[in-house]
């Protein structure tokens, strides 16, 4: 159809839809309907019908579009300067899964940085050796290893008047039960031994001295007793202790911490490895860093015994199956007198950690750290890499971290093989065994062969001495009395880690005073300007060391808003801003309709609790919140309650897991959350960015402690329902609040013992204003601990800084919840907005 067509029915209806689309907003839909009608009969009785079908066609699909648009719903209005916000949907679930995927691309993107840590030197094996003993003491740092070895003769034979220390006979060999000490009380004023390795010693009878000395290392799941064939419950193939026994070997086999699960203090129940993970985790030492060091403690005796007894020592390898070849591979990493290292089963997992069992979790482990770089850490020695039998299981239990276990795919472990290949760069400076296969059985023959050339330094160019049917019908081990019972063992070895961790717990309170004694020096001179300076230094390791910092520079906020709530005294808006690639921040801002043309008020940042919602804190009563956010706002503040990542239960508390082999954390990502949404608060004409505080309960107290020390627009914090002593509700095995027997399995924080506690966190929001708002029957903590805590925190304000009037606490009659009493004076007061 022409524009300028010359017949007048079809100009007049071009001139109907004109008006009808200028004033479309003001008459129903049925009008224009009898309108389209009426003409388009009139056309159809034309003579002119043919000619004008194509325009009636158009003029149908624009009505129909028009139709579909005028029975949508309005589109809410923006915020004045913002884009409106189109995400549909959950967003809160949206932001979960975006940080998701950033995080696995940081996993990803880690591989590619870890050479910038090392500076090998290939010259010779001492020179090697020193170029990466920096690497080896990050790496015993970050396990865990931090106590001295208790220095011994030799390991104790474990018998009693009942029972002999010797518990098996075999071909030529005896089987002992034995113990050996490792460390001791961490007082430096004591010196008991609190924990022992234990397990079993073989021994070649007669005159036959050992060809070898090797530390066979069980699966977690496998005891001692099996894998030297004592006990049933693994083939004879897969009995390695015995059959290097059987060769002429000396044999130590450590018993390490089962994955057997137990219900804990009648609440989660957790396998016994993560037990003791938890809270050792907290106080700076690692389950894995203890059974190394008692792996440790017996090459100490190995080496030493050698040394004096023998003119020539005989090897020493360590070989393990599983967990125990994770712990071969990482002690043959870290100690290089050890000669030779036969892992199985465990290598090419370290980029899984996250969904691996969390006893397995090591912080900061992949910023430097793979499987390559462990294995190059064999540069000038004999390293043998097993992959064909990896143990299949998943743990899950009630309250403790799902975990699984599974071998790698064929070109992750060829990938990853490769990549150590490259790093040593060539054969001569070492040898680097590989052997994968699609199916088979562990510990074959030949491998076992390839092992003892090795240890007894077989040229290359020689026949081996041993062969392949050494171990042919060759009889079992007797028992030659009651063998020892394995639950007894762990309980004991359980217990024994766990009294050191208390032990570490105790003694930490002193150690934190001597990392702050800086800042507390600074306090004491009265001069904030000088406290700040100081203050900003530890800010910065509580950042990098602790809560985890990305470097990545946060993207233009790109604010998006909608219109939410449109209330009598506030109206409400939905605000998206970009922070990282795939990263948002989300909440709700609320602003007073009675503002005032050029007037800047404060806000109040208002943080919900785990698994909660901004709307919980705005509307609906809710316990515990009671709509503070909206009261807030009706008593002339504006407010803003933002989406933190706590929600969703284990889709939230994997991202802790992905997080934290990066040297990260959730508040790794809801730090710069916070720094974005204050940054663009302080950009509203309407808001006075120099007064933007922070409330926060529960898991939203805990962020008011971590948050605002980072992101220093926020001029002050109450932290509701959460301040207490946390570093021994996290780590402590006596105090029945402990999250040692709870489900919150991601709430531990590496070495928090011995660096940051509530107290010192508080110390990095000073000089700001900062308040606790304490309920006396908070299930929390006991207001014993939260007095006990607060009372460091108002020494610090009022006797270090002389500004106690910026410190409060208010106790209340009531439970785990808001009460908005004493903390909205605090509000009016600190962000001097008058109470109405």
């Amino acid at each position: 159809m022409s524009r300028t067509s010359t017949n007048p029915q079809i100009s007049q209806m071009a001139t109907d839809v004109e008006a009808f689309n200028l004033r479309s907003s003001l008459r129903p839909l049925r009008v224009l309907c009898d309108l389209c009608v009426k003409k388009l009969t009139k056309l159809f009785l034309s003579t002119a019908v043919r000619r004008v079908v194509p325009a009636v066609i158009a003029l149908g699909c624009a009505l129909a579009a028009g139709s579909s648009a005028f029975s949508a719903e309005p589109k809410p209005e923006p915020l004045a300067g913002t884009e409106p916000l189109t995400m549909e949907g959950d967003i809160a679930s949206q932001l979960v899964d975006g940080v998701d995927k950033f995080l696995l691309r940081k996993i990803d993107e880690s591989v590619a940085k870890r050479e910038r840590h090392w500076k090998r030197d290939f010259s010779s094996a001492e020179a090697y050796n020193k170029s990466i003993e920096p690497n080896r003491k990050r790496l015993a740092d970050i396990l865990g290893i931090r106590d001295a070895r208790v220095k011994f003769d030799a390991p104790e034979l474990a018998a009693t008047t009942k029972q002999s220390a010797l518990v098996g006979k075999g071909e030529n060999y005896e089987i002992y039960a034995i113990r050996w000490p490792v460390l001791e009380d961490p007082d430096p004023n004591r010196s008991d031994t609190i924990v022992y390795g234990e397990g079993l010693l073989c021994v070649p009878t007669g005159d036959r001295k050992p060809i070898a000395d090797v530390i066979a290392i069980p699966d977690a799941d496998q005891t001692p007793e099996k894998i030297v064939g004592l006990r049933e419950g693994l083939p004879p193939e897969s009995q390695f202790a015995r059959r290097l026994a059987e060769t002429g070997c000396r044999v130590v086999i450590p018993t390490i911490i089962s994955r057997e699960l137990n219900q804990r203090n009648g609440r989660a129940t957790l396998t016994n490895r993560e037990y003791s993970y938890r809270g050792g985790f907290e106080v700076g030492r690692h389950l894995v860093g203890y059974e190394v060091q008692k792996v440790l403690g017996l090459i100490d005796w190995l080496k030493n015994e050698g040394r004096y007894a023998t003119p020539a020592a005989p090897s020493v390898g360590v070989v393990g199956f599983a967990e125990g070849g994770m712990l071969a591979l990482l002690t043959g990493a870290l100690d290089p007198r050890i000669d030779s290292v036969y892992c199985s089963g465990s290598f090419g997992a370290i980029d899984t950690l996250w969904s691996q069992p969390i006893d397995r979790n090591v912080f900061a482990l992949q910023q430097e750290f793979g499987d390559a770089e462990f294995a190059a850490m064999f540069g000038f020695r004999d390293c043998q890499l097993e992959c064909i039998e990896y143990p299949k299981y998943r743990v899950v239990g009630e309250g403790g971290a799902p975990g699984r276990v599974e071998r790698p795919g064929a070109i992750k472990l060829l990938t990853e093989f490769r990549e150590a290949r490259a790093i040593l760069k060539a054969e001569s400076i070492g040898t680097l065994e590989f052997n994968y296969q699609t199916s088979g059985k562990a510990f074959s023959s030949e491998e076992i062969v390839k092992f003892l050339d090795t240890l007894t330094n077989k040229p290359k160019n020689e026949k081996s001495r041993f062969s392949a049917e050494l171990w042919r019908d060759k009889k079992p081990p007797e028992t030659t009395g009651k063998v020892l019972d394995d639950r007894d063992r762990q309980s004991r070895q359980i217990a024994e880690i766990d009294r050191h961790t208390q032990l570490v717990l105790r003694e930490s309170p002193f150690v934190r005073n001597e990392y702050m004694k800086r800042l507390y020096d600074a306090a004491n001179t009265k001069d904030l300007a000088a406290y700040e300076k100081v203050a900003d230094e530890y800010r910065e390791k509580f950042y990098n060391d602790v809560i985890g910092r990305f470097d990545d520079p946060l993207l233009s906020a790109n604010p998006r808003t909608r219109k939410a709530y449109d209330k009598e005294k506030w109206i409400g808006y939905e605000v998206v801003l970009d922070v990282f690639p795939d990263v948002i921040a989300y909440g709700v801002l609320l602003v007073p309709k009675d503002l005032k043309p050029g007037e800047r008020r404060p806000v109040v940042v208002c943080q919900h609790g785990l698994e909660g919602r901004p709307q919980d804190v705005i509307e609906g009563n809710k316990d515990a919140y009671h709509d503070f956010a909206a009261k807030l706002c009706e008593r002339g503040f504006i407010t803003f309650a933002p989406q933190n990542l706590y929600i969703f239960q284990d889709r939230f508390r994997s991202l802790q897991r992905k997080a934290n082999p990066l040297g990260k954390t959730l508040f790794s990502v809801i730090v710069p959350q916070h720094q974005q949404i204050t940054d663009w608060l302080k950009t509203l004409p309407f808001v006075d960015g120099e007064r933007i505080g922070f409330y926060g309960l529960s898991y939203g107290g805990k962020s008011a402690m971590r948050i605002p020390p980072l992101v220093k627009n926020y001029c002050l914090s109450i932290c509701s329902a959460d301040f207490n002593e946390w570093v021994d509700k996290n780590a402590s095995t006596r105090n029945p609040h402990s999250y040692v027997w709870s489900g919150e399995y991601e709430i531990f924080e590496w070495d928090l013992a011995n660096t940051f506690n509530y107290a010192e966190m508080a110390a990095l929001i000073a000089p700001r204003p900062f308040m606790v708002e304490r309920g006396h029957f908070d299930g929390v903590a006991s207001d014993e601990t939260v007095a006990h805590e607060f009372a460091k925190v108002r020494h610090h304000y009022a006797a270090r800084l002389g500004i106690g009037e910026r410190c409060e606490i208010e106790w209340f009659v009531g439970p785990h919840t808001i009460n908005g009493q004493g903390t909205f004076k605090f509000l009016h007061k600190h962000l001097r907005w008058p109470e109405k």
